[in-house]
């Protein structure tokens, strides 16, 4: 369905970017693993290079919170394929003190954090904008969440150690309005953009928690990272050539 297209995937060698990646390789294009990791990004690229021969991966070191670094990798893609056609915004970059109390955090670390995430969405975006808008089209994909939609469900946190941080609702709440803005400024320039908010993903979460979210479901319950990839390749084909500023939402009913 993406036969040839140049896809770069931040945070590439992540949960649901390693996911991402391989789904672009069997889906015939050419992956590119962005991310600050180096050591799992070439560990990935050397996997993918073996399962997949014929077709292209590269990793190339890339912090979305550097305009410098975002530039770099530009270049060396257009030089290495003379075009890009798709970003993927899926790196989540946060600092150590992320998910604190909503008592507990301090005013700093939650504008670093909003700033790290949102603010690198934002940066790649540009730049690679204006690389879409020179070689005339462009496709941006956003990941965002449920919630970035909805409430949290407080009651499936009980009796963990984990939480629903408020700058993950703050952040991706944003992250899609970010899209409808760009997608309306930039349809003129041939670039579409558009959100894809999944569910829960599974990490190994507490047997409770998972258990709790899945009586929120129709089926499944917490995905796994293969589930969006569906929707994530439709998004890169020209199948949704017409699918425009749209945030479409994977989460097995879970926000019903």
């Amino acid at each position: 369905m993406i036969s040839n297209k140049i896809v770069v995937v931040t945070g590439g060698a992540g949960l649901i970017g390693s996911a991402f990646i391989e789904a672009v390789l069997v889906n015939g294009g050419s992956a590119i693993i962005a991310d600050t990791n180096q050591e799992k990004g070439h560990a990935l690229e050397s996997e993918m290079r073996k399962k997949y021969p014929a077709q292209t991966v590269q990793y190339y070191n890339l912090d979305i919170n550097s305009k410098k670094s975002i530039e770099l990798l530009l270049e060396g893609l257009d030089v290495q394929f003379g075009r890009v056609d798709a970003l993927v915004n899926n790196a989540y970059p946060k600092n150590e003190t992320f998910g604190a109390d909503f008592f507990d955090i301090e005013y700093d670390s939650f504008c670093e954090n909003v700033n790290l995430n949102l603010g690198g969405y934002f940066l790649a975006s540009q730049c690679f904008a204006k690389y879409f808008k020179n070689q005339g089209f462009g496709n941006i994909i956003n990941m965002s969440s449920i919630y970035g939609m909805i409430n949290p469900k407080y009651e499936l946190y009980a009796g963990t150690d984990m939480s629903m941080p408020i700058e993950y609702a703050a952040i991706k709440s944003a992250v899609n309005q970010l899209t409808k803005y760009m997608a309306h400024y930039l349809k003129e320039f041939k670039i579409r953009v558009n959100t894809i908010s999944p569910g829960g993903v599974f990490d190994y979460q507490p047997v409770s928690f998972l258990k709790g979210y899945k009586s929120h479901c129709a089926k499944k319950g917490m995905l796994n990272p293969k589930d969006l990839t569906g929707t994530f390749i439709f998004l890169l084909s020209d199948s949704s050539e017409y699918i425009n500023g749209q945030n479409i939402v994977v989460d097995d009913g879970f926000s019903l």
